[in-house]
């Protein structure tokens, strides 16, 4: 049932019964072989995985985007390239729940709103701010869609009993990284806000409706927390973001 608003965003439909449905593309496209899934930002990091064989191509989804799912050559795991915005990714997530996709692990870098956060340092996301579209097709109207306490619990016991230092926190999701107006920052600082970033309300969201496990780990990259913008070459940090796919591979298998 619609509840109707003012503004069609807000109009939240409760009926889980879509036209198109992931089901439909688990049933064109077979079980993927497993339920677990790394979704990565880090093109670089992936390509090095390639390079040294720990990864193969496992399947390309045809489409007007091909969609590229790799796989561990000693383990039971899938990665996949995040493309930018919930849409997408968090698209690409609903549909591969259809094929059988039920534990999931991200990890990507986003802005800093807390300048303490240092480049590289790794934060654990609490729950997302719903700047966004895509979310509101999935839950209902909220400022904030929280991640899973139990996800969450494993995530920083598994950080910390490897000596990996991280904060905890929670995100500014938004569709529009152009528009990240001072007034806006300062407004999203004042709420909690600790990195922004592009996909965390939509990935949570589309995990609560689908009632599959979700846990994400951003590292902190340029700083957007000032008066001017500062890249802190936050993109160079091949190390880190290939140490985070495999802390991301090692998590998925007991989220």
């Amino acid at each position: 049932m619609i509840r109707k608003s003012d503004f069609p965003i807000l109009e939240f439909d409760n009926d889980r019964d879509a036209l198109i449905t992931p089901q439909m593309f688990g049933e064109a496209h077979g079980s993927l072989g497993t339920d677990k899934l790394i979704i990565s930002f880090f093109k670089d990091a992936i390509n090095t995985l390639l390079d040294e064989g720990k990864i193969v191509v496992h399947k390309i989804i045809k489409g007007e985007n091909n969609l590229v799912l790799y796989k561990f050559v000693d383990d039971d795991v899938l990665l996949m390239h995040g493309i930018i915005g919930c849409a997408a990714t968090g698209g690409y997530l609903d549909e591969l729940t259809g094929c059988g996709i039920k534990k999931v692990m991200f990890c990507g870098g986003g802005g800093v709103l807390d300048k303490n956060i240092e480049v590289g340092e790794l934060l654990v996301v609490e729950g997302a701010i719903r700047d966004e579209g895509f979310s509101y097709h999935y839950i209902e109207p909220s400022r904030i869609v929280y991640s899973q306490a139990d996800v969450r619990e494993k995530i920083c016991d598994y950080l910390t009993e490897n000596g990996v230092p991280y904060t905890t926190g929670i995100v500014w999701t938004t569709d529009a990284f152009y528009r990240e107006t001072r007034e806006k920052i300062a407004l999203r600082k004042a709420e909690g806000a600790r990195i922004v970033e592009m996909e965390q309300a939509g990935c949570l969201a589309v995990a609560q409706f689908r009632e599959i496990k979700y846990g994400a780990i951003i590292y902190g990259g340029d700083d957007v927390s000032g008066s001017t913008w500062d890249s802190r070459m936050w993109r160079d940090r091949g190390s880190i973001r290939y140490n985070m796919i495999e802390i991301c591979r090692n998590l998925v298998k007991d989220i």
